[in-house]
């Protein structure tokens, strides 16, 4: 059972959307027992309130991975990553938009990047309280709402993004010439790089290359017959081969494989044997 919503209000800026999940209280269907997931440019919170604990791979190959625990932060990412989805799992979590990192966790989101932080290296006990709290909740939707109000008391009075953070989010969702956003800026290429990087965790390069890639794996999700190739050419690629490539180094898949696994959810692949 899934149950997802968008954040209240005062949340809005910083969260795009709450979600709880419970595989433990109906029937488990295992598709595989392992998952690459996708990058979408952006944070995410997550408790598991089941006792099975985050557990991450190097690669497909990896046979022992490592575990993350209970509580963690995955920061914004340019490549995949694998993770075991073997047993049923309960857990709540927050995906988190750029200018989150710095308010809920007092650190730049570039510190946070590509990799998973364990919660209590952030919120040291308090973690582990909140998580408890959330175990007791009694259902999805109350999960939600104890978040919510958490994160909320978690924000510091009326801050929010850097201004030239905010214009050049809302620039590139009509261009990816980063160049050209750096210039209406005014400010100098070194010091808009900074001030991204801080608030999303990636580079604007990065950032804008995974944009791109996402809303190409939206437009699979709609139309889910079209080639490969048109895709490509909608998206602003230069050929097959560069959509390829970028498919590749993204996704962790080729094209090909991507839809002969036919994942359920675009950014969550399964691995199979």
């Amino acid at each position: 059972m899934l149950l997802t919503r968008p954040p209240r209000a005062v949340l809005r800026p910083f969260v795009k959307t709450l979600w709880a999940s419970d595989q433990t209280a109906e029937p488990f269907s295992r598709v595989a027992e392992r998952e690459r997931v996708i990058p979408t440019g952006m944070m995410h919170l997550v408790f598991r309130l089941s006792d099975h604990p985050l557990h991450l791979y190097d690669g497909p190959d990896d046979v022992e991975g490592k575990s993350v625990g209970l509580s963690s932060v995955g920061g914004a990412r340019a490549t995949s990553y694998v993770k075991d989805v073997s047993r049923p799992v309960h857990s709540v979590g927050a995906q988190l938009y750029p200018g989150a990192a710095q308010l809920l966790f007092g650190s730049p989101a570039d510190l946070l990047a590509g990799r998973h932080t364990s919660l209590r290296d952030l919120w040291g006990e308090s973690a582990d309280i909140v998580r408890e709290r959330l175990r007791n909740a009694g259902s999805l939707g109350r999960e939600l709402e104890l978040l919510e109000s958490i994160l909320v008391a978690r924000l510091p009075a009326v801050r929010g993004l850097h201004p030239v953070v905010e214009y050049a989010l809302a620039r590139f969702s009509e261009t990816h010439q980063v160049t050209d956003v750096v210039s209406e800026t005014g400010y100098s290429h070194r010091r808009f790089i900074e001030l991204f990087r801080g608030a999303v965790g990636l580079s604007p390069k990065v950032f804008c290359r995974i944009m791109r890639f996402q809303r190409t794996l939206e437009r699979l999700a709609v139309l889910p017959g079209s080639s490969w190739g048109g895709l490509a050419l909608d998206a602003g690629y230069s050929d097959q081969a560069h959509f390829n490539r970028e498919f590749r180094e993204l996704a962790g898949v080729s094209p090909g494989q991507y839809r002969h696994a036919a994942p359920r959810f675009p950014n969550h692949v399964p691995v199979r044997d």
